[in-house]
């Protein structure tokens, strides 16, 4: 697989808690030069970033991140203020109690509720695989389905596992036809990146990517 067809499927993100003003900049002249799907980045980066590449690269930003347990009312209003100051692209991560307690109905509507406010931008509903049953995440795919989101996706990067090859498999059952899936979290290696587009994969969340693929590229003196 080509490396410039693999970089237009990757999110490029730095979440850390500790990310730098400088290292945002970085990440976005790396998304711009490679031509990566997006960048993504904390939503207090979102205004500075629009501002300083408007129009060179889409922004992507997570909401209710990591845990998802903020109430439905405060995801709404991040939401609402990630848009407003310039992001494309919603992560929102549902509300795993909510899953636990078996109130699918709730986390459908807030689900729902995001996806008015993100009108033609995109929403991702991240389910955090890693703490489910076979049976939630079949539920929770056909959730998202009835909501409208445009993505199911994976993982955080923060809980106990990423994504896994069986759980892209157990997606792709059952999502409708008109959700994709993005893979996230433990994502660190090449056949990795290759692996997960091969499944079926329409967007890879990793901070991984330019590095693993044009810097070794670089290295051996190929061109991209």
């Amino acid at each position: 697989m080509e490396i410039n067809e693999i970089l237009s499927h990757v999110d490029h993100t730095l979440l850390s808690p500790t990310a730098t003003w400088e290292e945002i900049k970085k990440l976005c002249d790396e998304a711009i030069l490679y031509n990566t799907a997006s960048v993504c980045i904390p939503p207090s980066f979102v205004k500075a970033v629009k501002a300083t590449f408007p129009t060179q690269v889409t922004i992507c930003t997570v909401i209710g991140f990591p845990l998802g347990y903020n109430t439905a009312s405060v995801k709404h209003a991040e939401a609402i203020q990630a848009l407003e100051d310039g992001a494309d692209e919603i992560d929102m991560v549902i509300n795993l109690s909510h899953v636990k307690n078996k109130e699918f109905d709730k986390i459908e509507q807030e689900i729902i509720t995001l996806k008015k406010e993100c009108l033609n931008k995109t929403l991702k509903v991240i389910i955090e695989t890693c703490y489910l049953t076979q049976e939630e995440k079949i539920a929770l795919c056909k959730v998202v389905t009835n909501a409208g989101a445009d993505y199911i996706k994976t993982s955080t990067g923060f809980g106990t596992g990423g994504a896994t090859k069986d759980d892209v498999l157990l997606m792709k059952e059952y999502i409708g036809d008109a959700v994709r899936i993005k893979a996230a979290g433990g994502i660190s290696t090449r056949e990795d990146l290759e692996m997960f587009l091969e499944l079926g994969c329409d967007r890879i969340g990793t901070s991984k990517a330019v590095h693993l693929l044009v810097g070794n590229e670089e290295k051996t003196g190929s061109s991209y």
